[in-house]
């Protein structure tokens, strides 16, 4: 009997992990086969992966590192809650994307025209609009903005 309760609460926590990794999918759909990124919290994983040979990109809150490092030499953009910098600094000259809470914008303005994509209702469009056909992906669970962009292959 202990043995299986055991077994039963392995189990459940082993399900619990699982849950807590977001899923990238490519399109509008969440099928397994469609899965393009992994998120853990902390790294971007390959495809539906969670092995360290896997992690493309770490996040720290703040930055985004090329691979499973968080040396400063491997800082690739930079997040301040609004604006996404490219490498280590927070000059405006070096904003690639602003974020309004809907819509990611090239540069550091919200002109409709610089829309690049908008993110609303667990997916990703392509532009401005929201209609079904703009679907470039769908995902599960919470991902950072920065984390979101460099998945989509914005960044």
């Amino acid at each position: 009997m202990k043995r299986s309760i055991l077994l039963l609460f392995v189990m459940l926590a082993s399900l619990v992990a699982l849950a807590d990794n977001a899923k990238l999918y490519r399109g509008n759909n969440t099928y397994t086969s469609n899965i393009l990124y992994t998120w853990d919290g902390k790294h971007v994983y390959r495809g539906n992966s969670t092995y360290t040979s896997d992690i493309l990109y770490t996040w720290d809150g703040r930055h985004i590192y090329s691979g499973r490092t968080t040396y400063t030499s491997d800082i690739l953009y930079t997040w301040d809650g609004r604006y996404i910098y490219q490498g280590n600094c927070t000059y405006s000259s070096k904003s690639l994307y602003t974020w309004d809470g809907e819509k990611v914008y090239q540069g550091r303005n919200t002109y409709t025209s610089n829309i690049v994509v908008t993110v609303k209702n667990q997916h990703v469009y392509d532009g401005r609009n929201t209609y079904t056909s703009d679907i470039i992906a769908t995902y599960s669970g919470a991902i950072p903005i920065p984390v979101l962009l460099i998945m989509i292959g914005q960044l």
